[in-house]
């Protein structure tokens, strides 16, 4: 059995038990998420990175229940989110937004910001227009933008970086207590990132939120996130204190990825690859530790046995028989 990853000192907010999301695909299987824990401590951002199709937003989506797990539980608050349905799951998901990754894309190019932002509240049941209006006008000013100028038009008539400041808007309107943020910059250009992460970490002191941040660049991770958890191939490699992991990254995998991770100076060579050949399919993962297929330090017990998170080093986590530090 898995070992808890709790952040010192934060009462869970949420916590993920053993969840496993599947896809059928034909007469095959997709394991897009296999067997993952993780806690995530009230008023932490906790960032999920790894390659693209690792299962990162699969798993977002699974605590949302938007894709329902094949088994494992998901408690917010202590409350079991896979256990419910109907109106019972509807009420509880004001408690727990989205961000999406495509900010254009994931408003109706039909409908004017002001409906856009006000939507939750009518499916929320805010039945006075006067008071949808002033929530609305609350937060578009509380994520920089002037009501007055925006309610009126359309999502194309804003660019990536205003859409996604829309976005957020409509995500904190109903006053949520957890958000995840699936990619919420990638979509963006480098100028405006910056912009965007530095809103985000004014809306979580302002409105105490605690956040699922997924991303797929560490630098980002990094300058965001009080814990990292590293997904490989729809399981969890490692978690652990942002500096510390990336300082001392435990599995093999985790330091790949930050020695990927470009540096601005043309005069220093990018380091080359120790990880071989490309990532299996998740169709057909291979037995035991799902990256042994890549790492030059994997031998026949990688194959044999499958590795659990276990800690390494004070608050952090490897799964790995041989991890780069600690005891193997």
């Amino acid at each position: 059995m898995q070992e808890s990853q709790k952040s010192a000192a934060r009462e869970p907010l949420l916590k993920v038990e053993h969840l496993v999301v599947e896809y059928p695909v034909g007469s095959k299987t997709v394991h897009a998420v296999s067997d993952v824990s993780l806690d995530v401590g009230r008023g932490e951002t906790l960032g999920l990175v790894g390659e693209s199709g690792c299962g990162k937003s699969t798993l977002g989506r699974a605590v949302l229940q938007l894709r329902r797990p094949v088994s494992g539980r998901v408690l917010f608050d202590g409350q079991d989110l896979t256990a419910m349905q109907g109106d019972t799951l509807r009420k509880m998901r004001r408690r727990v937004q989205l961000i999406f990754q495509d900010p254009i894309a994931s408003l109706n190019p039909r409908r004017r910001i002001g409906d856009i932002v006000a939507e939750p509240l009518v499916i929320a049941g805010v039945k006075d227009p006067k008071q949808r209006q002033k929530l609305v006008h609350e937060v578009l000013s509380a994520v920089g933008l002037d009501p007055n100028l925006v309610m009126g038009r359309l999502p194309h008539e804003f660019s990536g970086g205003q859409c996604q400041r829309i976005c957020i808007a409509r995500a904190l309107v109903l006053n949520p207590e957890f958000i995840i943020c699936d990619e919420p910059v990638s979509a963006l250009d480098v100028s405006i990132r910056a912009q965007i992460l530095n809103l985000l970490e004014d809306m979580k002191a302002r409105f105490g939120l605690t956040l699922l941040f997924i991303a797929h660049d560490l630098a980002v991770v990094k300058a965001v996130s009080d814990r990292v958890a590293v997904m490989y191939l729809g399981r969890l490699c490692e978690v652990g204190p942002s500096e510390q992991l990336f300082a001392h990254p435990a599995h093999p995998y985790t330091a790949l990825l930050i020695e990927a991770i470009p540096v601005p100076d043309p005069d220093v060579r990018p380091a080359e690859s120790v990880a071989v050949g490309e990532p299996p399919s998740p169709i057909a993962p291979p037995s035991g530790c799902r990256f042994r297929t890549r790492c030059p330090r994997a031998d026949q017990r990688c194959s044999d046995e499958v590795p659990e998170l276990r800690e390494v080093a004070p608050e952090q986590f490897a799964a790995c028989h041989h991890p780069l530090i600690g005891a193997a």
